[in-house]
């Protein structure tokens, strides 16, 4: 009798001992996924102010007709993703959908500069703002969203961790890479 309580006594010890990398994978994975909603969520904030900026610059009739469809299909162009699904490949055709619409944003405030009218428009100058702090809002989640998954990551990837991780499937995220030419600083000339 003696002999199997011991024994259970270490079967117990064992599983909870298994256990606890478990729970751990959960918890982290399930971080990462809140986090990844917030990015999305951001994104979408950014989404819904669009109509709203287009509506308001079309009351200016002679306003370029070619930049504000820019700024539509790059708008209907965005990706969406799956967080099951979250890897590379898709987070890199999310991020080229989103900085499409960053560009074409930039292009349209670059035209907004001629029109004088325009930018005294207390609507458009709100909905300016609004876009700017929501790019910031952008930029805050999406480094927030990469040190969650790092930290996601690193355990994931730590002995005996990786054990359980491939055991359950448990699989890597990826993070978000600095658009293409955002290393070589801008050439300025006067």
């Amino acid at each position: 009798m003696k002999k199997l309580l011991i024994g259970l006594g270490i079967l117990v010890v064992l599983v909870m001992v298994l256990a606890s990398p478990y729970n751990t994978l959960i918890s982290k994975r399930e971080s990462v996924e809140a986090q990844w909603a917030q990015v999305e969520n951001v994104y979408q904030r950014r989404a819904d102010l669009i109509p709203n900026l287009v509506s308001t610059v079309k009351g200016y009739a002679n306003f370029e007709k070619g930049t504000l469809e820019a700024v539509i299909q790059a708008r209907s162009n965005i990706s969406k993703i799956d967080f099951d699904n979250l890897n590379e490949e898709s987070l890199s055709k999310f991020q080229a959908s989103q900085t499409g619409l960053s560009s074409a944003l930039s292009r349209l405030m670059v035209v907004v500069e001629k029109y004088p009218d325009l930018k005294a428009n207390q609507n458009f100058l709100a909905l300016q703002s609004q876009l700017e702090g929501t790019e910031n809002r952008i930029s805050f989640e999406r480094k927030q969203f990469n040190d969650v998954a790092k930290s996601y990551n690193t355990f994931l990837q730590t002995f005996p961790n990786n054990i359980f991780a491939g055991i359950f499937g448990f699989d890597k995220k990826p993070y978000f890479q600095a658009d293409e030419g955002t290393a070589a600083a801008p050439k300025v000339e006067f």
